[in-house]
């Protein structure tokens, strides 16, 4: 997509852009807080910079780092100006509208028509759908924003000349800051779309060859280092309709929906459209480019651990399908629009919204409970948090809806951004307000700390009812306790 078709697209179409956009953005506002995961982590640790900056965060430092930060830099200086709760009512809304509109220009791209014909509007529920999909709830918003800007780079590299260009690289810059993940699967598809344009018969399916040569490269490189939890028997489930898969048993039933209306819609476009479209095959590298990632998810770990970080690199391929989702979306994209896709998708979204507006509804209370019981407590305390997701939530980052209750009250001591090494706020040994290594984190979240005389006094919010886990309780923690010795017990424990 060319800036200047953008723009033209723009102006025709400014009321109905307005309207998806407005629409888009319930979810945002629909609580009185957001509620994604590890966004709460960002925002706790937005306070603990401003706390280093003014010299009162005694073994905290701010690390310089080029990427990996745009979130957390965007809630600090807003946070300065308006506040943090408010500058998370900025920083995520318009993160969720540069994926959105990212993800629509890309898949804008992939078609081989023009003009208005070109603009995906009919999978408009099925964007939304992605946009607050795992990614969105899982928190992970530096990366989450850095795929936004990637789609818009990807579609100006893809469609536009000289200029356009120029401006993808700016983006590229951006991303790069954001994430350097999603630097990579820019640059990775950037490189395959160019030259899937130019290479022809045999040569073509040589590059098809080559992407999974390269993803077989990264397998064999990634066995050098410690890794668990590949997805080497099931990886035909990390399709992108995945994304889908948020909260519980349900959406998964959901994603199984979504996937065969999906495949439906498209095979009854080609085979219908065979003889005449255009372009018979105008679905073939998104096609491709969907394969190689489904392939990935069979060769790359969920987790490893790098030996420039202390702490483990996390749910890659989880990540990784949020591209995957708009891969198959460009494919469905390049068969007619027929209104009853648009009534099936629509369906489909409503449902899944539903489902959304409860299951954070929930959290949301839980937040407030965090809120009213650490409200009381003396300034500066250390607060410990045992709370896991429920059994079948795919979502387990829950935990940090603490962090973000202490926030000008208390001090989240299981934070573990410090001590991962992989974000600007860092922590010395002896720190009273972070846990030094990401062994002690993982001990604190897991209930297997057991507390040190110096570590009091300690606090820590834990699930007090076996029978509803949203409720929760706190307790004041004694030296040679663990800490998840009360209350509810996760399954890994």
């Amino acid at each position: 997509m060319k800036m200047r078709e953008a723009a033209k697209f723009l102006k025709a179409h400014t009321v109905r852009v307005v309207l998806i956009s407005l629409l888009l953005l319930v979810p945002c506002f629909w609580h009185k807080r957001i509620e994604t995961g590890d966004l709460p982590s960002h925002t706790y640790n937005a306070w603990l910079a401003r706390l280093i900056q003014q010299g009162t965060a005694p073994g905290l430092y701010l690390a310089r780092q080029s990427n990996n930060v745009m979130t957390d830099l965007a809630l600090y200086h807003l946070g300065n100006l308006v506040g943090l709760r408010a500058a998370e009512r900025i920083v995520v809304p318009a993160s969720v509208l540069i994926f959105f509109w990212g993800a629509f220009a890309f898949i804008a791209a992939a078609k081989p028509s023009s003009g208005n014909q070109r603009a995906p509007w009919f999978l408009v529920p099925a964007i939304a759908m992605i946009t607050y999909g795992w990614t969105f709830h899982a928190g992970f918003m530096n990366y989450y924003l850095a795929l936004g800007l990637s789609f818009f780079a990807a579609a100006l590299v893809w469609r536009g000349r000289g200029s356009d260009w120029i401006v993808a690289a700016v983006l590229a810059g951006l991303v790069w800051i954001a994430h350097p993940i999603a630097f990579l699967c820019l640059i990775g598809m950037v490189s395959y779309i160019k030259l899937a344009e130019i290479l022809k018969g045999w040569y073509r399916w040589g590059l098809f060859a080559a992407a999974l040569l390269v993803v077989w490269g990264a397998h064999l490189y990634v066995l050098r280092f410690r890794s668990v939890y590949w997805h080497t028997s099931d990886f035909y489930l990390m399709n992108g309709a995945d994304q889908i898969s948020v909260f519980g048993e349900r959406y998964i039933n959901l994603a199984w929906v979504v996937l065969i209306f999906g495949s439906l819609c498209f095979l009854v476009g080609v085979i219908r459209e065979w003889k005449t479209a255009p372009s018979r095959w105008a679905f073939r590298t998104p096609l491709e480019l969907w394969a190689v990632l489904v392939f990935t998810a069979a060769m790359i770990p969920e987790v490893v651990w790098l030996p420039q970080y202390p702490m483990l690199v996390g749910l890659i391929i989880s990540r990784l399908t949020s591209i995957t989702a708009v891969l198959g979306l460009c494919v469905l994209a390049s068969v007619r629009p027929r209104m009853w896709h648009l009534a099936g998708l629509a369906a489909c979204a409503a449902v899944f919204f539903f489902f959304i507006y409860q299951d954070t509804g929930v959290l949301n209370r839980m937040e407030q409970q965090a809120e009213d019981l650490v409200h009381d407590l003396p300034y500066g305390r250390r607060v410990v948090e045992t709370i896991s997701s429920q059994p079948d939530w795919r979502i387990w980052f829950i935990n940090h809806i603490v962090d973000r209750a202490c926030i000008g009250h208390c001090y989240a001591y299981a934070n573990y951004e410090p001590a991962s090494g992989q974000f600007r706020v860092r922590v010395r040994p002896g720190s009273p307000i972070a846990a030094p290594t990401p062994d002690d984190t993982e001990a604190l979240e897991n209930g297997l700390y057991v507390v040190q005389p110096p570590d009091l006094p300690m606090t820590e919010i834990y699930q007090c009812d076996e029978q509803d886990l949203s409720k929760l309780c706190r307790r004041d923690l004694a030296a040679g306790e663990k800490n998840g010795r009360v209350g509810h017990q996760a399954p890994n424990f």
